[in-house]
């Protein structure tokens, strides 16, 4: 992931129902499922559908105060009525079930508390890019298209309400640092210079129509939608270009630290929880991450060693960053080479896990209006997305461990899984923790190794540079928020660890300034996860099975690390059985 499928919006609800009344249940188990279901179902209308509520009603989501006021009482009021619940009498399956959604309760709530919404963006995720993502989705019955013109037709509705909370936001100096948003305004330009005709990127789905709509209902769809372009869609983008560029950017906070924001280390200190769902000091993560990059460093030297490369450390990361070798020259060649990696994983899936997802997914570029400050790729269900933008920074010898976590085994391999998973709760199946989804695409990288998919020694060193990047992350993020790094010593630091180009390590370091604490979910997600292998090994011995094992984490869904500990202790005591023995 990457990481940031969660905020991605695609055709939102547009009101918010009322609190769902659940009938009085008197044993535990029964009144911890009357809750969830209760909860979820008001969630999802409030938030909009997604892959498992895809007939919530269209248009986007009403974020005005009234609402935010109605999810700060309604998580608060579930909060309380979880903590009613005593975990001791609930049954072993539902304990799990406690701790996922109990989680994932205190993230909402924290959201609330500390009021997010204030500051709907940051260095590469925007909510008018989230809506553009609509514009890329699939499109196959008359349905799609007409919940698509009322979603287009709610934007200046959505716009506004964004604009006010971000006003608020801007008077408390609640806002990303300043210069992580410069030029992040290209993608709303971008819709107005395309005009109110067929070359509007919100036009695009109508361009080729299935063949199953009837030819005058396809030219009344396209009339209308060329209306709703002209009439809502780009004004609204005018009003937000303008607020963007007079107002919100040039008076955005020029500090960077999340310290720094009203209640900072409180909001900090919930990023982290929130992030690796451990109760960690900053200063404790900060170790970790020096501890870990000291250790890979020494198997980098050692990699380097090994490919006859007459040169330290520092000159070996400039030849890596220069050499044509390791570069390709078309974006077709770069799409091509991720194919053939992905595709040769599918020859080895067998061997390592025993489920496999029915989900198949598609490698696109990513937008060109959103390629400049993205991540080098970024994937979940259905996609994999590889930026094609500034090739002389998409090296080849890190493309095989960003295709294993972003594609398969990783995101869009996992999430797929778990929404497959009919033994889950819907809370668990449609919904994402990053230390769990961030921590596993990130195992893959590693497991890549043992999979025989880095070819070369350079491949291999691409892998490393890979983990100590994610290990770095823990040193600069909390560097950044908690010790006062500047971010041009985030750079370098990035810089004197990893074989990252510099294109991408200014981008990474924006992203991490203006979203605190995310970076800390992949390598404190990865540890649990080793961790947790390391101990079945060692306990269950020849009758150790990496698909049992594979298969058991996999079919929690996304869950605290707490719970992959907890789940690793039933293996052992299984005699490393997994759950779908049939398909070990």
């Amino acid at each position: 992931m990457t990481g940031n499928w969660q905020s991605i919006v695609t055709i939102m609800a547009m009101t918010v129902a009322a609190p769902v009344q659940a009938a009085p249940v008197q044993d535990a188990d029964g009144r911890l499922t009357a809750l969830t279901t209760a909860e979820y179902a008001w969630r999802q209308s409030v938030l909009g559908p997604n892959e498992d509520n895809k007939d919530a009603p269209p248009g986007l989501p009403d974020v005005a105060p009234a609402t935010q006021a109605a999810k700060l009482a309604r998580w608060t009021q579930t909060l309380s009525a979880l903590d009613a619940i005593r975990v001791a009498d609930l049954s072993p399956a539902q304990r799990v079930n406690y701790a996922v959604y109990r989680q994932q309760i205190v993230a909402l709530l924290n959201e609330q508390k500390f009021r997010d919404y204030e500051k709907p963006l940051n260095s590469d995720t925007s909510f008018w890019g989230n809506v553009a993502e609509a514009s890329r989705g699939d499109f196959v019955r008359e349905r799609d298209y007409r919940n698509y013109l009322l979603m287009l037709r709610s934007i200046p509705r959505y716009f506004d309400q964004n604009i006010a909370n971000m006003r608020v936001g801007l008077k408390r100096g609640f806002t990303p640092p300043q210069i992580t948003l410069r030029g992040r305004d290209i993608g709303v330009a971008q819709v107005i210079d395309a005009g109110t005709g067929e070359a509007s990127p919100f036009y695009a789905p109508f361009k080729a129509m299935p063949a199953v709509i009837p030819a005058a209902t396809q030219a009344a769809l396209r009339a209308e939608a060329l209306a709703v372009i002209r009439d809502s869609v780009v004004p609204a983008h005018r009003t937000l270009l303008t607020f963007l560029r007079d107002d919100y950017i040039p008076h955005a906070r020029v500090g960077l630290t999340a310290y720094g924001l009203p209640d900072g280390r409180a909001y900090y200190q919930s990023k982290i929880d929130e992030f690796t769902t451990e109760t960690r000091t900053a200063d404790e993560i900060h170790a970790i991450g020096l501890a870990e990059i000291a250790r890979i460093r020494a198997r980098m030297q050692a990699v380097m060693t090994g490919t006859g490369f007459k040169g330290d450390l520092p000159a070996f990361l400039t030849f890596l960053r220069s050499d044509p070798q390791f570069y390709v020259k078309t974006p077709q060649e770069l799409l091509d080479r991720a194919a053939w990696i992905a595709k040769s994983f599918d020859g080895k899936a067998s061997q390592w896990f025993g489920r496999l997802p029915r989900a198949r997914f598609a490698i696109k570029p990513v937008p060109a209006d959103l390629a400049p400050f993205y991540t080098a790729g970024r994937g979940g269900p259905g996609i994999y997305l590889v930026n094609t933008y500034a090739l002389p920074s998409r090296p080849l010898y890190s493309l095989p461990a960003l295709t294993l976590h972003e594609s398969a085994p990783g995101h869009a391999f996992q999430m797929p899984l778990a929404a497959e998973n009919r033994d889950l709760p819907d809370f668990r199946r449609g919904t994402y923790l990053s230390v769990y989804g961030e921590g596993w695409a990130l195992y893959c990288e590693a497991l890549g190794e043992e999979m025989g998919m880095y070819r070369t020694p350079y491949e291999l060193f691409g892998m490393l540079s890979y983990q100590a990047w994610r290990a770095s992350r823990l040193v600069v993020d909390t560097g950044i928020h908690a010790k006062g790094w500047s971010r041009e010593q985030a750079q370098r630091y990035l810089h004197d660890n990893t074989a990252l180009p510099d294109h991408e390590i200014e981008t990474e370091v924006d992203r991490y300034i203006a979203w605190p604490g995310q970076a800390l979910s992949y390598y404190m997600g990865q540890l649990a996860i080793q961790r947790a292998r390391a101990r079945a090994e060692k306990a269950l011995g020849p009758k150790f099975d990496i698909r049992a094992f594979h298969d058991a984490v996999l079919a929690l869904g996304s869950v605290p690390v707490g719970e992959i500990e907890r789940r690793t202790d039933q293996l052992i005591a299984d005699g490393g059985k997994g759950p779908y023995p049939d398909e070990e």
